[in-house]
């Protein structure tokens, strides 16, 4: 074999595959909406000034009349929950009996279409309105805990465990990143999304993860350490409407048994560690119901407050969850860069130049570590330059750490729209695959069928191209918002605190955001 590597053609890489089945991008009109409103917020945000934060837009929903005192009785009761946990648990053992069971065709076995095609699409979007209510009736949760403690509900004396504390080195996020990283290069390099074998034995994984990480460990260090869902929903839950916290925040003040904490002689302590009363952000809250049920005085229930809040001025910036985030903004943007017709063309082209053969599984994660690279490198840079031209004493360090919130709307609302042009598209045909989850006697889709389920629609295509453009926008504008309030703590007070002095985060937000809305107007192949 010669040395050199092959010249490569690139006229002949950018191009559809045929007999891939493609879906349209976001028509042009709609992109220069989004500019257009990209434009106005940009003027709105060098005319603002930052604003204190208070207790303005919330709204108890456990002091309100007839409703209030339900959703506590409701709340106090570990039946609903289990009710859901079970019948979740349900469905994700029949997941796993038709991928390891039943046909090799994704599009007919349930394995595949229910995870890949429903639940991951539609968990982001249910943070949106929901918070971590996942985490509540998760089923790999409910399995490793009714393993271990070898109950359906009530607390376990013993827990069956040996109760270790996690080492230092892993009470973080990281291990969860890693994690996440290693599900993105399963689900894009090695292709288990089209694998409902590959797919049941990645759910059975996660659940032995699980089960081993509740028999060592105090509490549920999975969920909070190493779980990539968990920790995914944790961080884009800061955007959510709607927190669960105390209704009298006094009561709290006053109490020194702290049950929400230890738990009571029938409730499980909080799993991970989180006290009510100083709660200030939903990260880590999973929304198990433990502490409602333990509260002797039945002081907490949910609330609704202004639409991301807590990213704009609560939340707390850690070094962990900074790059959580950064890296969950490279992903999101890398997702959709894979299912561009002419990824494939372009890894086979790459794969050449460095003389991969096989999976080509090399010239993929390089394309992976240099996705992750640039917009975490732009991000630095423009750290460095904000930090330089508002003239703080913070640390780069710390200033990369405050404002690395920035991200997280704009890798939201791109995870959103990406995610709903999927599940609008795609979710057609799913009572027939719930009818027969194996897939038994069943043949491929027919181009003629993808085609038909691809015009047959849940909703018409100017509404999805409206709220894709409206996400675009919302995530643009609650950028421009964090970059307002956070970056306020860093001018100098000598100086003024002039948003032009963070003219870089800002420029940070626009390139991204204008990188999202090219990505959403290419034509996009089909999961299945």
């Amino acid at each position: 074999m010669s040395s050199e590597a092959p010249l490569i053609d690139w006229t002949k890489v950018i191009c559809t595959s045929p007999g891939v089945m493609v879906h349209p991008g976001l028509p042009g009109a709609w992109a220069l909406a989004v500019a257009g409103a990209m434009v106005m917020a940009l003027g709105w945000t060098f005319r603002a000034r930052p604003t204190r934060p208070g207790r303005q837009g919330y709204l108890d929903l456990g002091v309100l009349p007839a409703v209030g005192p339900a959703m506590r009785n409701l709340l106090a009761s570990p039946w609903p929950l289990l009710v859901l946990k079970g019948a979740m648990a349900a469905l994700f053992v029949l997941v796993i009996l038709a991928g390891l069971f039943g046909t090799p065709i994704p599009e007919r076995n349930l394995a595949t279409v229910l995870t890949w095609n429903l639940w991951w699409a539609g968990l982001v979007i249910s943070v949106f309105f929901l918070g971590t209510a996942w985490c509540a009736v998760c089923p790999w949760d409910a399995l490793a805990t009714w393993l271990v403690r070898r109950r359906l509900w009530r607390r376990a004396h013993p827990n069956n465990s040996l109760n270790l504390r996690v080492p230092r080195r892993l009470r973080s996020v990281w291990p969860a990143l890693l994690m996440f990283a290693g599900l993105t290069w399963l689900e894009l390099g090695m292709g288990i999304t089209s694998s409902p074998y590959g797919t049941a034995l990645l759910a059975l994984l996660m659940v032995v993860l699980a089960t081993v990480s509740l028999s060592l460990f105090e509490r549920k260090a999975f969920c909070r350490y190493f779980c990539p869902v968990g920790r995914t929903v944790g961080v884009y839950s800061q955007l959510a409407p709607i927190e669960l916290r105390p209704i009298d925040p006094d009561v709290c003040a006053g109490c020194t048994t702290l049950e929400c904490y230890r738990g009571s002689e029938t409730v499980e302590p909080c799993p991970t560690h989180l006290v009510m009363g100083r709660l200030r952000q939903n990260t880590y809250c999973t929304s198990c119901g433990n502490c409602t049920q333990s509260c002797p005085q039945h002081n907490i229930a949910w609330r609704l407050r202004p639409q991301s809040v807590e990213a704009v001025q609560a939340a707390r910036p850690h070094g962990d969850e900074a790059w959580f985030m950064l890296v969950l903004l490279a992903l999101t943007g890398f997702h959709g860069i894979t299912m561009l017709p002419w990824w494939e063309g372009l890894n086979s082209a790459l794969a050449r130049v460095l003389g991969d053969s096989g999976a080509l599984l090399w010239s993929f994660s390089l394309g992976l570590a240099f996705a992750t690279a640039v917009p975490i490198g732009l991000y630095a840079l423009c750290v460095a330059l904000a930090r330089h031209l508002s003239g703080t004493a913070l640390s780069f360090s710390e200033v990369f750490q405050r404002m690395a919130f920035v991200a997280l709307p704009l890798a939201f609302a791109y995870h959103l729209a990406h995610n709903v042009n999927h599940l609008v598209r795609e979710s057609r045909g799913i009572g027939g695959v719930l009818a027969n989850p194996l897939g038994i006697g069943v043949r491929p889709l027919s181009d003629a069928e993808k085609h038909v389920r691809h015009l047959d629609m849940l909703i018409s295509p100017e509404v999805m191209s409206a709220l894709q453009a409206g996400l675009m926008v919302f995530g643009f504008w609650i950028a421009l918002r964090i970059i307002t309030q956070r970056g306020a703590a860093l001018a100098d007070p000598s100086q003024g605190a002039r948003v032009w002095r963070l003219a870089p985060m800002v420029l940070f937000a626009v390139t991204v955001t204008a990188f999202h809305v090219w990505l959403l107007m290419q034509p996009m192949t089909m999961r299945l």
